[in-house]
């Protein structure tokens, strides 16, 4: 049977969120992301019935099923704040985010997990993390809080395997949380998606401390920058320091059939390309 690989890219719900699955449909995608609102402000207006409907009509149209799509957070979201009232406003926002999805029939939400602002100590911090998200799915229902790794900047959580690990492990519904991995950041912070050899190590590390059974998608980006470099720095799909066999071998591995793999590389123009390189090697 061949693989079935969900492939798309983080495109544009500019005029509103009906327009994702359209602009995903345009470049060939079979699986998208978008922000369900604007990413740089905290308050949005709330979305319309009619927002609503054309997207579910959309994403119909198009053939994108729920499991074919992992929206993003607000980036101005920070679910360990260190200080009570950011903490507050994150929680605020992200449970907004997470009702978007319900409204829209999304059933997963993905989240950048966090920062310390080098204030509280790095577990203080990841507690923190789980407590946010468990305050937010008692609050919701059929959404899953997806954790996204980090290159480990500055004071962010999430770079290693452990914090992913801990964060599912104070998670109460634990059939509501996963991860997103994203190669950029995973090669940042030290996961070689590059090799043969790094690449075998990767997953099984990955499954022995998290559990493969909660990957629930991933970002696929090529590293402007050295392995265990913590920068995050995109790149285009072999012009980087991964190169293109890490993500041939992505493509061939069934592991990560029926999961949305979502490009966010630096060059929207040639998304189609990148897409339709990628389906030729599944």
């Amino acid at each position: 049977m061949q693989n079935k690989k969900y492939i798309g890219a983080h495109v544009s719900a500019s005029g509103g969120v009906e327009n994702a699955p359209v602009n995903a449909a345009a470049i060939g995608a079979t699986a998208f992301a978008l922000f369900t609102k604007n990413q740089k402000q905290w308050y949005s207006k709330p979305l319309t019935d009619e927002n609503i409907e054309n997207f579910k009509a959309n994403c119909e149209k198009h053939g994108y099923s729920p499991e074919q799509i992992l929206p993003h957070d607000s980036y101005l979201i920070n679910l360990g704040h260190p200080e009570e009232e950011g903490l507050t406003k994150s929680r605020r926002a992200f449970l907004d985010e997470m009702q978007r999805c319900e409204q829209l029939g999304i059933t997963m939400l993905n989240f950048h997990p966090g920062s310390h602002l080098k204030k509280i100590s790095e577990d203080d911090c990841l507690q923190r993390i789980a407590e946010s998200v468990n305050m937010v799915l008692e609050k919701t229902k059929g959404v899953t809080a997806v954790i996204e790794n980090t290159a480990g900047q500055g004071s962010n959580m999430g770079y290693r395997f452990e914090h992913l690990a801990r964060i599912i492990e104070l998670t109460d519904d634990k059939s509501r949380v996963g991860v997103c991995l994203d190669t950029c950041h995973s090669w940042a912070a030290g996961y070689d998606f590059g090799s043969e050899e790094g690449y075998e190590k990767l997953w099984k590390d990955f499954d022995d401390i998290v559990g493969l059974q909660y990957l629930k998608g991933m970002h696929l980006n090529d590293a402007k920058k050295e392995l265990g470099s913590r920068v995050d720095r995109h790149a285009p799909l072999g012009e980087g320091f991964i190169g293109k066999e890490g993500f041939i071998r992505l493509m061939k591995d069934p592991r990560f059939d029926g999961i949305p793999m979502i490009l966010e590389t630096p060059e929207p123009d040639i998304w189609d390309k990148e897409i339709a390189w990628l389906q030729s090697h599944v």
